[in-house]
């Protein structure tokens, strides 16, 4: 893999809604988002002001577009920021992880009531009624409930971003989450592309427990959401 493959995390979000992504993207030449029902990411060719103005007419009401970026955004009058943060972009290979209680399983559309009351519960980060058509999502039931789940998200070019990593805090230290990204991975691998994720640079549990499983930090980014101030 080439410095110049790997570039394409640097700018995740217009990556990916110009490259796999492309057929999902909304908007035009300065400024592109997913459908809201999927997830609030955004982004734009630059940060002039005619690409601010292009992103604001992709928004209305309490839309929000949330951007990761190499470097802060220096967000100009007309809008309202309401997170603004850095985040680690984590890259590799996480450890496989058996399970020895507990059967991994695949969710699909029935299953996005459990998977939305789950993701608001533990505030993995957004998660809509729609995300989980970007990608495979692998859940942990117990007792009929879903207890753990994650799953994939962005796709610039070959890279495939892992998301939605949680598990209900009655069933935490079980090794559901190292077991369910661990799956993910392999899936994503299986088809010759490469497993990262994001995670809130505070997150210090989080980030020490993918670097046990083999992960490394490539690189720190800047999560900015924002919507319309009318």
């Amino acid at each position: 893999m080439s410095d110049s493959d790997e570039a394409l995390l640097d700018r995740p979000i217009w990556s990916a809604l110009t490259t796999s992504h492309k057929h999902l993207a909304e908007g035009g030449p300065r400024a592109l988002r997913y459908p809201v029902d999927m997830t609030p990411f955004a982004d734009m060719v630059d940060m002039s002001a005619a690409s601010f103005a292009a992103l604001r007419d992709l928004l209305s009401g309490s839309q929000v577009a949330a951007l990761f970026t190499p470097d802060p955004v220096d967000v100009p009058a007309g809008f309202k920021v309401v997170i603004a943060g850095p985040c680690e972009q984590m890259i590799g290979s996480p450890a496989v992880s058996p399970l020895r209680d507990a059967e991994i399983v695949t969710l699909g559309a029935d299953d996005v009531p459990a998977m939305m009351a789950l993701t608001e519960l533990t505030k993995p980060g957004p998660f809509a009624r729609r995300t989980h058509e970007l990608g495979t999502f692998l859940g942990i039931r117990a007792g009929g409930q879903l207890v753990a789940m994650t799953g994939e998200r962005m796709k610039p070019g070959k890279f495939t971003e892992v998301t939605a990593v949680c598990v209900h805090p009655d069933y935490r230290g079980r090794g559901y989450a190292q077991a369910l990204l661990a799956a993910v991975a392999r899936g994503i691998e299986a088809r010759g592309e490469i497993p990262f994720l994001h995670v809130f640079s505070s997150n210090a549990s989080a980030i020490a427990l993918y670097q046990r499983q083999g992960m490394r930090i490539r690189r720190c980014l800047h999560v900015t959401a924002f919507m319309r101030e009318e």
